[in-house]
């Protein structure tokens, strides 16, 4: 099969397209034909790590996992012994985290991990492009009290996490300042967002609005930046660890004062997050947003691009064709 591999650490340019080995599913595993899986920031950041603990999990001088890609949609065309939730022939969409191996034609994911039928109404393309973005952003949602209508500030809300947590804050009922630049105003308010702010124009620290929840989702700010924006008893999020990896170290301090604090979850994908999600999509709550799509041979491209952090929403990665792809 073909697929997408990189035996060292570095720019896009390490990524070769390959014939490899095709994989035998287990008895308790599906094998899965992929129609098509996405280029995002987890992928870019095991292929050229910025932090030892990313060297720590994937390999000190060289990568353990040799395909990357965490996300995919496809057909799944044979079934182990054991398996009994699916069969030959299923349309499937899921999340292969740290993991990986979703640049490529075809890859095994035991039946019990995350892996659902794929919504109805979505394309390969589109169900591609939910699961990553939307299982990281739920990491952070779920650590929110919804009771109260909370006043939730989301920086980098054009992105894949971004287009996420704007859809799952509106569905639990959060009142969403959206932060993202100007060609992306509308997006982001038919997402759910009640007011946005043009990064490029304006300072979203310094406007004297206060909010209970900084989610700093493309960890371009901090807590100390973002502190005099949170009320009382606020809490920030990020998706990075930040300058010296600080976010772990304040997200175990500052809960202690009792105060404005860091909260920094460590996101694990579910089965039961994947179904949910399906269900929203068939719900009609929540969406795919993608940029662009590119063939398994641009792969190089692709990630060029993801890496200028300029992209609205997915950037999907097409594999192989299928009647509704």
């Amino acid at each position: 099969m073909k697929a997408i591999v990189n035996t060292r650490y570095g720019p896009p340019e390490v990524l070769h397209l390959m014939e490899v080995e095709k994989p035998i599913p287990k008895d308790n595993e599906v094998l899965i034909k992929i129609y098509a899986t996405t280029v995002n920031r987890t992928d870019c950041g095991f292929r050229k790590p910025e932090y030892l603990i990313v060297r720590l999990i994937s390999g000190i001088f060289k990568p353990k996992k040799i395909i990357l890609g965490s996300e995919f949609a496809g057909e799944i065309e044979e079934v182990g012994l054991s398996v009994r939730t699916f069969k030959k022939g299923d349309q499937v969409f899921g999340l292969s985290t740290f993991n990986f191996g979703t640049h490529a034609e075809y890859i095994c994911i035991p039946e019990e991990k995350s892996i659902a039928l794929k919504p109805s109404n979505m394309s390969y393309d589109e169900a591609s492009a939910v699961c990553d973005g939307a299982f990281l952003a739920l990491a952070f949602i779920k650590n929110i009290d919804f009771k109260k209508k909370p006043q939730i500030l989301i920086n980098g809300a054009s992105g894949s996490i971004g287009t996420a947590s704007v859809q799952l804050a509106r569905y639990y009922g959060a009142e969403i300042t959206a932060v993202c630049n100007t060609r992306n105003f509308e997006l982001v308010k038919s997402l759910g967002a009640d007011f946005v702010i043009d990064y490029t124009k304006e300072d979203f620290t310094k406007n004297g609005k206060v909010y209970d929840v900084v989610l700093d989702v493309v960890g371009k700010s901090s807590f100390f930046k973002c502190k005099k924006i949170l009320k009382p008893k606020g809490i920030y999020f990020s998706s990075e660890l930040g300058y010296l990896s600080q976010n772990i170290f304040l997200a175990l301090l500052t809960p202690i004062f009792q105060g404005k604090k860091v909260l920094f979850p460590i996101p694990k994908d579910r089965k039961e997050d994947i179904l949910f999600f399906k269900e929203l999509i068939e719900a009609g709550k929540y969406k795919a947003v993608v940029d662009r799509t590119y063939r398994l041979d641009q792969i190089v491209e692709a990630t060029r691009y993801v890496e200028t952090g300029q992209k609205t929403g997915n950037v999907v990665v097409h594999i192989a064709s299928a009647d509704n792809a």
